[in-house]
């Protein structure tokens, strides 16, 4: 019977350039000490985080939001194991996406950022936090504010004497804005024939039984703590 050779034992290639390390290099070995103690810190921060249900550290802030701009809503929270984080505005889920941002800064910090900030975004935004052992929720209020605008101005009109005259315009601001008329650049002086009405969308001047003195140049204007606007429209009533 023939004996097997003994296998011989390939040799090993050597590796790519600049792939190689020197475990002797002080800097090789440094490296390595920071590398074990960050992660024996960072399993021992673990172990010691005592499993729960989330609460709520830092609580959530009313915050404003002006038109075109961004607000972020920011809370601190405890949770272990991770939890899971659901927004919602008014009851109804957020979906984190090009309008609403879920943000997660650090392991304890989480918010909510809500882009191109318009007056549909005022209301009541809640967080709500989750994980085996239970969960937590918080809420604050995203106030916008918008300067003063005349979304669509009056329109001119023609009337024959003796008929209503109504002139109206498309309003919005937050604050809500300051509402006026002017006829030739003189204040209207309401009464029971000539008056205006102001809602929260828009505002209508009334004028009742017409007459040429009536014919003229009309103007309105909106103002608050943001801005102001103005639009004018002309009425002739022959």
């Amino acid at each position: 019977m023939s004996k097997v050779a003994p296998a011989k034992n390939p040799t090993p290639s050597a590796p790519p350039p600049g792939c190689t390390l020197d475990i002797n290099d002080p800097q090789v070995q440094s490296a390595a000490i920071r590398i074990q103690a960050s992660y024996r810190g960072h399993r021992s921060r673990k172990e010691l985080r005592e499993k729960g249900p989330p609460r709520v550290l830092e609580p959530l802030k009313d915050v404003v939001l002006i038109e075109g701009s961004a607000a972020k809503l920011t809370c601190r929270i405890s949770a272990f194991p991770d939890p899971f984080i659901r927004w919602s505005k008014d009851g109804k889920e957020l979906r984190d996406g090009p309008k609403y941002r879920y943000i997660f800064e650090d392991p304890d910090v989480v918010a909510l950022v809500v882009r191109d900030g318009e007056l549909a975004d005022l209301g009541q935004y809640s967080i709500n936090v989750t994980n085996p052992f239970g969960q937590c929720s918080d809420s604050a209020r995203i106030l916008v504010e918008v300067p003063a605008k005349i979304q669509k101005g009056p329109d001119n009109t023609k009337a024959r004497k003796g008929t209503t005259v109504k002139l109206t315009a498309a309003i919005m601001g937050e604050p809500a804005p300051n509402v006026g008329w002017t006829k030739d650049g003189k204040d209207i002086e309401e009464d029971d024939r000539v008056f205006f009405e102001i809602g929260t969308t828009n505002t209508t001047l009334t004028v009742r039984r017409a007459t040429p003195a009536d014919s003229g140049k009309y103007e309105v204007y909106v103002e608050n703590s943001l801005g102001m606007d103005q639009s004018f429209a002309r009425v002739d009533v022959a």
